[in-house]
């Protein structure tokens, strides 16, 4: 059974399951799971996790962290965050976001029609830029990978699982940069797209406090995961951070949603920087 008829049968598996629970009310015992945070987790997933967390608590709704060396691999889809709500497994925030709305949660139902559009465009580009060029640092830049990638994804595995893995990861991610025309790009064209998306994020967010004025929506939530860990994330040199830098309202906009969705919730950073 080839990998692809695999993923197609644990995405209907997903989905049935949660349309088959999710009238069910939120239980206080959600768990939210990814990789090792200190050792293991790197840029992109948790940027992942971060999102979904975001989106939960603007929600309103609890969710416990748990992090496991395997958590890529217990996910139904592959990818990590998954949440465990109940008897559903439900993985990564587009799913996880409709989960929730059908639970009778929505940060989005007071948006019309053209508004969910461009929020939706605005979440394709995050997704297509920001999650694509934290990929391509973590896997295609060397020093990067040589440096931090393959130490911190194989470090739960002993050796040679350990370097198969973080190699047969590695060579997963390049087939997928080629394919999308990434393939070829060097860093400094990456840094300039990251540079294009923080400026056409900036531009869309203004001196709002979220992206459609005082409420935030799930793109919100998406925007900060990706941002927030860019910018508390160390990597071999400063480039990619300091993309983010240059522009004030997006660090005023990550600092919003920190204080007011983590701190001031009783969290703190230890919400943020689970274990």
């Amino acid at each position: 059974m080839s990998k692809e008829t695999v993923t197609r049968i644990n995405s209907n598996y997903q989905q049935y399951r949660v349309s088959d629970g999710a009238a069910e009310p939120w239980p206080e015992n959600a768990t939210l799971y990814q990789q090792l945070k200190g050792e293991q987790i790197l840029l992109s997933d948790n940027a992942a996790s971060l999102a979904v967390q975001a989106f939960l608590q603007m929600c309103n709704l609890p969710i416990k962290v748990v992090c496991r060396a395997n958590a890529e691999y217990m996910s139904p889809s592959g990818k990590v965050p998954f949440i465990h709500v109940g008897n559903q497994v439900v993985s990564e925030l587009g799913p996880i976001v409709q989960f929730v709305k059908a639970k009778g949660h929505s940060l989005s139902d007071g948006l019309d029609e053209v508004q969910k559009a461009e929020m939706k465009a605005y979440m394709e580009l995050v997704n297509n830029m920001l999650l694509t060029a934290e990929l391509y640092l973590q896997w295609c830049d060397e020093a990067t990978v040589g440096e931090i990638t393959h130490a911190r994804y194989g470090s739960p595995y002993p050796w040679p699982l350990n370097h198969i893995l973080a190699y047969q990861k590695q060579w997963e991610v390049k087939r997928k940069m080629k394919a999308i025309g990434w393939g070829n790009k060097t860093l400094d064209q990456v840094l300039e797209d990251v540079d294009q998306c923080c400026q056409a994020l900036s531009q869309r967010l203004g001196t709002q406090p979220y992206f459609f004025n005082k409420q935030p929506t799930e793109l919100d939530a998406l925007v900060f995961g990706h941002l927030y860990t860019i910018l508390t994330t160390q990597l071999t040199n400063d480039e990619l951070s300091e993309k983010v830098k240059n522009y004030s309202n997006l660090l005023a906009f990550c600092r919003r949603i920190e204080q007011h969705y983590f701190e001031d919730r009783g969290k703190g950073s230890s919400s943020i920087r689970s274990s």
